[in-house]
């Protein structure tokens, strides 16, 4: 990668709508996962959770993403590797993927309200729409989602967690993430393309879906571990 980008850890912030889906373990693609480490899985399906993530000025970057990750485990418990991400900064693509083998890619992004059904009175939920085209003439939309904030948690939510990568030279390359902000409940839907990267979403109900308003999140650490 020749474009340059901040070293890690990253300090972001903005707001983030992320979701939980149940997907058959037979339509799962095959994404690459690292050695030793295998897909969580619940009964008969893997879960797959996806982030749309609007990073605003004041962190390390500014820029938006969608990104998806399967839930795995390794011999240290649950985590996530994200399989699918699209950007719209390439210092981001950059350092996703050279500092954390996070394979990103670039697209453009819709983020928004949605429009709310003459029906529903003014104090309805609030609906947000979003939408990601890949990066290139004559790509359409490689998904949209529209996200429902149904009830909101007190006080702000902190959460940890790690991805875990595969890494062309580190091998296993484990990523620290911390977060706190704050949390609604709600819902989510998806509509992928049928033969796009994300079709086996298209259509599915959400386990819970959340979002976290003026998030803080920290990724990566000064050492860069690498197990």
């Amino acid at each position: 990668m020749t474009q340059p980008f901040p070293p890690e850890p990253w300090h972001l912030r903005g707001d983030m709508f992320t979701a939980l889906w149940r997907v058959p373990r037979h339509e799962v693609p095959d994404w690459r996962l690292p050695a030793g480490v295998r897909p969580l899985r619940l009964g008969r399906s893997c879960l797959v959770i996806t982030f749309w993530v609007d990073y605003r000025p004041g962190g390390t970057l500014a820029y938006r993403e969608l990104l998806v990750a399967l839930a795995v485990r390794d011999r240290r418990g649950p985590a996530a590797c994200a399989v699918e991400a699209w950007v719209d900064d390439p210092r981001s693509l950059a350092g996703g993927r050279t500092l954390w083998g996070i394979p990103k890619r670039l697209g453009s992004f819709a983020f928004g309200p949605a429009p709310r059904p003459s029906s529903r009175p003014a104090r309805a939920a609030v609906r947000t729409r979003m939408v990601v085209e890949g990066d290139g003439p004559g790509l359409g939309p490689v998904v949209s989602g529209l996200h429902r904030e149904l009830l909101p948690l007190p006080g702000r939510l902190p959460l940890r967690g790690r991805l875990l990568q595969p890494h062309p030279v580190h091998g296993t390359c484990e990523v620290a993430l911390r977060l706190s902000g704050r949390a609604r409940l709600g819902r989510a839907r998806l509509t992928a393309e049928p033969c796009g990267p994300l079709a086996c979403l298209d259509g599915r109900g959400t386990v819970p879906a959340l979002s976290i308003r003026d998030f803080r999140m920290s990724v990566g650490t000064d050492a860069g571990h690498r197990p």
